[in-house]
Parts: structure tokens; C-alpha cells; sequence
């Protein structure tokens, strides 16, 4: 198996970023296309532990679009082969200082194109000096 094949590893990141633009935008149509719509599909969410693409769609659409800015660091998208990546990022939001966010989906090429999977967000302490 390939590793990190330099087109594959693009793919995802441009799908990565659309992700990004949308979540701080609210764009709710792009965020529900964006994750495989099926009843395998997982997000387990800072409050929520969502399964199913419904479970999903259905949080996205209830979320407040307040406060959702965010800036991300040591973004990591690791490919395996031409069907498969694992994106990893932190984040940070102005409105909870002293946290630092952690974010990791798993991507997976489908005839329709790269589509999320499995979704798990936590936030946790940041650590002193970082």
C-alpha cells in the first residue's frame, strides 16, 4: 500500500478545507454532503454522540450559527492508498480560551467522491506553554 501519495493527499485536502469554510459558515448543505449518508456513519460530537447520517444531518441543522469561527494548527492528512485518508487537526475558538480542540475524520473515496465516515471532536485543557 501507497502512503501519502502526493495527488491523493491533495484530493483530501482541498475536501478538508471545503470542510473547514463550510463549519465556519454554517453552510449546512455542504457539511450534510460532505459526511457518507448512511446508518454506518459516526460523529461523536463535543456534547453529542451522534450515529447515523440522520442523527447527523438533524444536529447540523439545529446547531447555532453563533460563535462557530475557529482557527486550526498541525492539521495532519495521512492517505493510505488512493480510498482512504485519516484527517487530524487542533483547533482554537476566541470564545473558550485556554482549551485547545482536538478533530479527527476518517475519509473514504465512494463513486460520488471523498465522503466522511467517522467523525470524533473533543476539547480539552490546553497545556501551559503551549
Amino acid at each position: 500500500m501507497e502512503v501519502d501519495l502526493p495527488d491523493v493527499v491533495a484530493e483530501v485536502t482541498a475536501q478538508f478545507q471545503r470542510y473547514e469554510q463550510a463549519l465556519v459558515s454554517n453552510d449546512v448543505a455542504v457539511l450534510d454532503e460532505l459526511f457518507k449518508n448512511d446508518t454506518r456513519t459516526l460523529r461523536y460530537g463535543i456534547g453529542e454522540n451522534l450515529y447515523g447520517y440522520g442523527e447527523i444531518a438533524a444536529f447540523r441543522s439545529a446547531r447555532s450559527p453563533a460563535g462557530l469561527m475557529r482557527r486550526t494548527a498541525r492539521t495532519v492528512i495521512t492517505t493510505y492508498g488512493r480510498d482512504t485518508a485519516v484527517a487530524s487537526t487542533l483547533f482554537y475558538r476566541d470564545t473558550v480560551p485556554g482549551k485547545v480542540g482536538r478533530q479527527m475524520q476518517t475519509w473514504i473515496r465512494f463513486p460520488e467522491g471523498w465522503r466522511i465516515v467517522a467523525a470524533h471532536v473533543s476539547i480539552i485543557d490546553e497545556a501551559k506553554g503551549a
